[in-house]
């Protein structure tokens, strides 16, 4: 069963971040319902204060849905809500008009005239917060959208009565508010699109850093067969022409046609061994490196000297594949490894914190191996059977899955011959 804050764990970074930033704005129609609106009944009347403060709760609910279109636009996952921000500005400039309307024509009162003034300040604050998500892309309009109504507040409270100085004053004050507020919106979403921009930065260096191994694996193997595979087609076409005319020396360049098949053979396993070999103690400094350039707490004890070329090659992998998948997958804020030596056995365990707490039965932890968690350093079942061959070629075993809560682990066991287990232990001693 997912705990209960399975749904968080299982979000990206950037997901996390969308989400706090969605409801941070979904929070400012809260307190502007609970700051502003159901504060009038504790200063004025029940029947004006029902009416305010249905007005509040209206902006505030138009303020959440054009926040989260906003949002939505921003990310560009839909086009900009001009309908929804003409209605907000307009339903945000009507209440304001009838809030300082009320202070200063309706029943009188310091209690009434201090609940309608907060209304007509509230609205027009939290408005233009609001107002500013859907048009932050242009300065300009920005600061035409705060000063504009800075400036219409001013005009309005003085055209219903409001002596000039504390017109100004109101004026003023909302300018600062709102400045403050549409700051904090554009930063907001400024901050959301890094973290995106920065995920996606991180994904394309994973992609480029593939393709440039498979070029420069293409490029040798090229550069191994394209003369031989050259030489061969010539001397067998020269094989053909001296067999059509009866001559004994085609036996002899076919001989040699064999040859280099067999060397170009032997080259090309050679190319693919280097490739496919790992060093354990090169790949614990590359891991550390990457990790480290991720932002990535990682801590590797242990000891590798005097470890069999094909133990260091198998167990060298392994680390490989751990790093990979936990910056493919993973949300991990520290990675853990530990070679250890354990009666005649070279132990690995890489550890993360950045798996996904589990729905039900864990895919990588099955008997065949096949699985992978997505979050936890699978990589959807190639990766680990991959590790499985490579291990078994020198006896060793492979076990991966949940350690704990958030915990991912992955254990490499492999047996070191009895010479190499006698050095092992005297350098470890």
């Amino acid at each position: 069963m997912r705990g209960p804050d399975g749904w968080w764990r299982v979000k990206s970074t950037p997901e996390k971040v969308e989400t706090y930033t969605r409801w941070s704005f979904h929070f400012f129609g809260v307190s502007e319902i609970a700051g502003i609106g159901l504060s009038t009944y504790s200063q004025t009347g029940a029947r004006l204060a029902t009416v305010l403060s249905l007005l509040v709760i209206t902006h505030a609910v138009m303020c959440m849905v054009t926040a989260s279109r906003a949002l939505d636009w921003t990310l560009g996952r839909r086009a900009q809500p001009v309908r929804e921000l003409w209605g907000l500005g307009a339903v945000t400039a009507v209440l304001a008009t009838v809030a300082i309307a009320i202070a200063e024509h309706g029943p009188g009162g310091t209690d009434v005239d201090g609940a309608a003034a907060s209304v007509f300040a509230g609205v027009q604050v939290f408005g233009v917060g609001v107002l500013v998500l859907g048009v932050h892309r242009r300065r300009r309009h920005v600061i035409a959208l705060v000063g504009g109504f800075a400036a219409g507040a001013g005009v309005v409270s003085f055209a219903v009565g409001m002596p000039w100085l504390a017109a100004l004053i109101m004026s003023c004050v909302l300018l600062a508010a709102g400045a403050f507020i549409a700051f904090t919106a554009v930063f907001s979403f400024w901050l959301l699109n890094a973290v995106y921009a920065l995920d996606d930065a991180k994904e394309t260096r994973a992609r480029l850093a593939v393709a440039e191994e498979r070029l420069r694996f293409g490029r040798d193997l090229h550069d191994v067969m394209g003369r031989n595979l050259a030489v061969i087609a010539l001397k067998s076409e020269l094989a053909v022409q001296l067999s059509r005319r009866g001559r004994p020396e085609a036996v002899e360049q076919m001989i040699e046609v064999q040859r280099i098949a067999q060397e170009s053979q032997r080259e090309v396993r050679d190319v693919v061994r280097g490739y496919r070999e790992a060093a354990l103690e090169v790949e614990l400094a590359g891991a550390r490196g990457v990790l480290s350039a991720a932002g990535i707490v990682s801590e590797v004890t242990g000891e590798t000297a005097g470890l069999p070329a094909e133990v260091q090659s198998a167990l060298g992998w392994v680390v490989r594949e751990a790093t990979t998948n936990v910056l493919r997958h993973g949300d991990a804020k520290k990675v853990t490894v530990m070679v250890r030596m354990s009666e005649g056995r070279v132990v690995l365990t890489v550890e993360n914190d950045g798996v996904a707490e589990p729905t039900g039965k864990d895919p990588v932890a099955g008997p065949d191996g096949s699985g992978g968690s997505a979050g936890s350093g699978g990589s959807g079942g190639s990766g680990l059977a991959g590790l499985r061959e490579r291990l078994s070629a020198v006896d060793g075993t492979l076990e991966a899955g949940i350690a704990g809560k958030g915990v991912f682990r992955l254990t490499a066991e492999v047996p070191l011959p009895a010479p190499a287990a006698g050095a092992a232990l005297e350098v470890a001693s």
